[in-house]
This record gives C-alpha cells, sequence and structure tokens, in this order.
C-alpha cells in the first residue's frame, strides 16, 4: 500500500482491494474512531500491523525506490497494471452476490472512470519546485489538500499522490519527508500542517466509506471497479509526473513481462488467501 501510496497512478486503497483486505482495513479505522472498547482494541492491533508495514514501505520508498521508480518507470507501471487487470475478475467473481441482477450499476463505473481520468488530465507534468514558501495561507492550503489527498488514498483507484500533484505540493511532500529523515528540520510546519489535514481527512471519510459498502454495496463495488479501471489510464500517464518527466507509456515502452508478473502475484495471493480461509475453516 505504501508503495502504490508514495507515486502518482495507483492508490494504496486499489491494494488493499485487490489483496481482499479493503473492508477490513476500512471497518477497523471506523471502530478506532467510534467502537466499543473491544472493537478498538482489536482495530488497532490491526492496524498497528497494517502501519508497521506502511511505515516500512513508505520509508523505503523514500529514501531508496523513488529512484527505482525514476529509472524503471515503464516497468514499475506495467507491473501496477499487471496487479489491476489480473484482480478486476477476482474482484466481480468474489462480488457476484452484490452485483448480480444489478447491471444498471455500470452507471457508477462510468463515473468512476470519468473521475480518474478527469483528476489524471488535471494532473500536471511537473512541478519544478521542492520546496515552498510558508505563511498561514499556504499552511491552510496545505492542511486542505492533505485532508482531500488522504481521502483518496484510502479509495481505489484515486492516487492521493497525483492529487498532490494537481495542488503542486508532491515533490514539497517528498523533499520535507526525506529531509526529516536525515534529522532536517526545516519542514516540520509543512509536515505538521499536512498530518492534521490527513487525521482531518480519514475521521472524515471513513465513516461515509463504511456506510455505503454496507448500505449500496452493489453501486459502491461498481464505482470502485471503474475507478480501478480508471486508475490504468492514470497509471500510463505516471511517467509525466516524475521530477524528471517521462513521456507517457505506450505500446512499445509497456513491459509484457512485468505485466504477467504483476498477474502472477496477484492470481498467487488469491491463492493464499484461499489456502488460508480452508485451513482456518478445517
Amino acid at each position: 500500500m505504501a508503495l502504490a501510496d508514495s507515486v502518482p497512478g495507483v492508490s494504496g486503497g486499489t491494494i488493499a482491494f485487490l489483496l481482499g483486505f479493503y473492508d477490513d482495513f476500512i471497518g477497523s479505522l471506523n471502530s478506532l474512531l467510534s467502537g466499543t472498547k473491544d472493537e478498538r482494541k482489536k482495530a488497532f492491533k490491526f492496524l498497528v500491523k497494517l502501519g508497521i508495514g506502511w511505515l516500512i514501505g513508505f520509508a523505503s520508498a523514500i529514501l531508496i525506490l523513488t529512484q527505482v521508480f525514476e529509472s524503471h518507470i515503464y516497468q514499475i507501471s506495467s507491473l501496477f497494471m499487471g496487479f489491476i487487470l489480473f484482480s478486476i475478475p477476482i474482484i466481480c467473481m468474489e462480488e457476484k452476490e452484490s452485483l448480480k441482477g444489478k447491471y444498471w450499476g455500470i452507471i457508477f463505473t462510468l463515473l468512476g472512470i470519468g473521475i480518474v481520468v478527469l483528476i489524471s488530465v488535471l494532473s500536471p507534468s511537473s512541478e519544478g519546485s521542492t520546496a515552498v514558501t510558508l505563511s498561514f495561507g499556504k499552511l491552510l492550503y496545505i492542511f486542505v489538500a492533505g485532508m482531500i489527498a488522504i481521502s483518496a488514498m484510502v479509495l481505489p483507484g484515486i492516487s492521493g499522490s497525483t492529487l498532490l500533484l494537481i495542488f503542486g505540493l508532491y515533490l514539497p511532500t517528498i523533499n520535507y519527508i526525506k529531509e526529516f529523515m536525515h534529522l532536517n528540520f526545516e519542514g516540520v510546519p509543512f509536515l505538521i500542517a499536512m498530518g492534521l489535514g490527513i487525521i482531518t481527512g480519514i475521521i472524515c471519510v471513513i465513516k461515509l466509506i463504511k456506510y455505503v459498502l454496507e448500505h449500496h454495496r452493489s453501486q459502491t463495488i461498481y464505482f470502485i471497479l471503474g475507478l480501478m479501471i480508471g486508475s490504468l489510464y492514470a497509471i500510463t500517464q505516471g511517467a509525466t509526473t516524475l521530477d524528471n518527466p517521462q513521456p507517457a507509456m505506450t505500446i512499445h515502452t509497456f513491459s509484457i513481462v512485468f505485466f504477467i508478473i504483476g498477474g502472477a502475484i496477484i492470481l498467487g495471493l488469491q491463492f493464499l488467501k484461499k489456502f488460508t480461509s480452508t485451513k482456518q475453516t478445517a
């Protein structure tokens, strides 16, 4: 999830949905905010395990893998495309009871596709500056941007990093986090404003997602599928959002090898999930 969240193109929420723990993820966040004591305890344990992995992944992305994304963006993008395309039929099969007979919900799929494509089209090719001049108005802007970006990160399909690009804050965010990890605290006010926005965004959006998954599941699944399909276009444009922009992916820069690897990983994880479920039942 962290590797996906740290680069424009694909959302960490997409990875959670592909791996089959999206409902647990949203439910745990909701329980932590307003659950009973036992629910909060269970949610806290789940989120701590997930959070440790996320922090390790994000730190790796900031310190090491940003260079890999820069130099091998087309291979990484092809891998993400394999994740998504191979997972869509799996999701449809697992959610067939909520989707069956409600094919009018394709309207929500088209809406999801349109939203992600529109966001990708609005995304600039490059921001240029890796720092910003901080004032009260700018800190408020950073707070609002963080609130909107984290809302996107927990939704499959929409990349919060892409939204930060649109707000002109992606490179400054990555740069200030990297500097903080090297004990340079110049960007602490920026990071505090962003962090407060992230916390506020989570509080505002989680209950809404939890509600629609429980009461309007078919429409929500159709919408999520649309977000995922739309993210395929966003991924092809990922190279244009790098610090040193590259041309958008074409058939010539698409890597079939990494695409197949991505699909194999999804199929392997699906097999592992079924094997684990069968073992627990037995």
